[in-house]
Parts: C-alpha cells; sequence; structure tokens
C-alpha cells in the first residue's frame, strides 16, 4: 500500500450524490485520489484488484447494498480494505449479516459526520 496520501486511491460507493460529491471533495482536497460511484453495480464492474487503498460503502443502497458489494469486490481483491458509511446506529445486526461475511471490517463510519471528522477517520484507518 502507499504511504503518503498524494497516491493513495479511495473507492467511494454512495447512492446519494450529494453525500459523493462532499465526501470526494474532501478527500481530493486532503490530497487523496477518489474514483466515486451513486451506483454499487458500476462500482463493483469497474473494481480493480490491488488498485484502491481503501474502499468506503454505504451500507444501504439499490439493487446491491454495502454488505453485498464488499463480498463481491472481495472475490475480486481479498485483501481489499473497507469501510462502511451507515445512517443507522444499528450495523450488521439488524442486516442479519453473519459475522463471517465481514471477516476483518471495524470500519463504521456513521452519517451524517462533519468532513474533518471523515478524513480523520480515513486516515487513522489507513494507518493500520
Amino acid at each position: 500500500m502507499n504511504n503518503n496520501s498524494n497516491s493513495r486511491r479511495i473507492l467511494l460507493v454512495d447512492n446519494e450524490p450529494d453525500n459523493t460529491s462532499v465526501f470526494s471533495m474532501g478527500l481530493e482536497d486532503a490530497g487523496f485520489k477518489v474514483d466515486a460511484f451513486n451506483d454499487s453495480l458500476l462500482a463493483l464492474s469497474n473494481f480493480k484488484a490491488r488498485f484502491y487503498d481503501l474502499s468506503i460503502l454505504d451500507i444501504n443502497m439499490p439493487n446491491m447494498n454495502g454488505f453485498e458489494l464488499y463480498k463481491e469486490i472481495r472475490k475480486v481483491d481479498e485483501k481489499v480494505r473497507v469501510c462502511f458509511l451507515t445512517a443507522s446506529e444499528i450495523y450488521h445486526e439488524s442486516l442479519r449479516v453473519p459475522p463471517q461475511t465481514l471477516k476483518d471490517v471495524k470500519c463504521f463510519i456513521p452519517k451524517p459526520i462533519a468532513i474533518d471528522d471523515f478524513i480523520k477517520r480515513i486516515e487513522e484507518e489507513l494507518s493500520r
């Protein structure tokens, strides 16, 4: 993985264009390269193995939710790092997702979140 933010690449998937716009601008201002998608199926079709330092996936999306997208991108890149965005206080328990589905994901970012706090969480996750 790349160590400086100038070359770190983020996949951002949220079905709300306002969210992808604000989060993308904040990440780019912090020096990240961002590929943002509002459609999980389009994001999956454009996903490349060992290309992204981190994937940020909204949980509640039409067509394919964030957990389903996570399972599919893990088939392409089993080491991909993921943070989930959620407007819900209850994460995978409420969606009846088996814990083994999420492997080692421990990054859940609540929405709404201030952009500075969002960037800080992403930096923390990448420094692990």
